[in-house]
């Protein structure tokens, strides 16, 4: 009989000036980035709809090399990551998180052309539904997915980081006090 072992997302707050994240790692790599100021319940619930059974530990060490490209990353010291990321979700989900991360630093897509460049023209709405369960904020920019006529629209970590995190990488000054 085999015997089944237990994920285990390894853990640890990352703070950056008023901004307190979560962050989740497995061995694969980074697999959460929680929205500021979330208690750790929300990173507790998303791995147990993710792994049947897991074991959270929290461990800085692991996750330092996460912390430090974000952290390199607000400070406008990296446009990009280069970080493992192990991604959790369906075929659809995957496909659009893959297009989110082609959109270059700096620069925007309408949730309308998120769908075309997945050959899903009039799944705008599933594209949204994708685009809000990313679970990886910020490694996976979904901040630069914006509305068909240039507006912001819905965000999981707030309107606020949307515009702040747009903001610094249109170089329009330092992203929180």
């Amino acid at each position: 009989m085999s015997q089944r072992h237990k994920q285990i997302v390894y853990w640890t707050m990352f703070s950056h000036h008023s901004w307190q994240m979560y962050m989740g790692a497995t061995c694969n790599g980074l697999c959460y980035v929680g929205s500021p100021n979330q208690s750790l319940d929300a990173l507790e619930r998303w791995a147990e709809r993710q792994f049947p059974d897991y074991d959270l530990l929290q461990d800085d060490l692991q996750l330092k090399p996460y912390v430090s490209q974000f952290k390199q990353y607000l400070e406008k010291q990296r446009t990009s990551f280069e970080l493992a990321i192990d991604l959790h979700g369906t075929t659809f989900q995957r496909s659009v998180w893959h297009v989110l991360s082609s959109i270059p630093y700096g620069q925007t897509m309408s949730y309308s052309e998120v769908a075309k460049h997945i050959q899903k023209p009039e799944a705008t709405r599933a594209v949204s539904k994708a685009i809000g369960a990313n679970p990886v904020l910020i490694a996976i920019p979904c901040h630069r997915v914006i509305g068909k006529n240039g507006g912001l629209t819905g965000y999981r970590g707030g309107l606020e980081m949307k515009t702040k995190l747009l903001q610094l990488e249109e170089g329009k000054g330092a992203l929180v006090e």
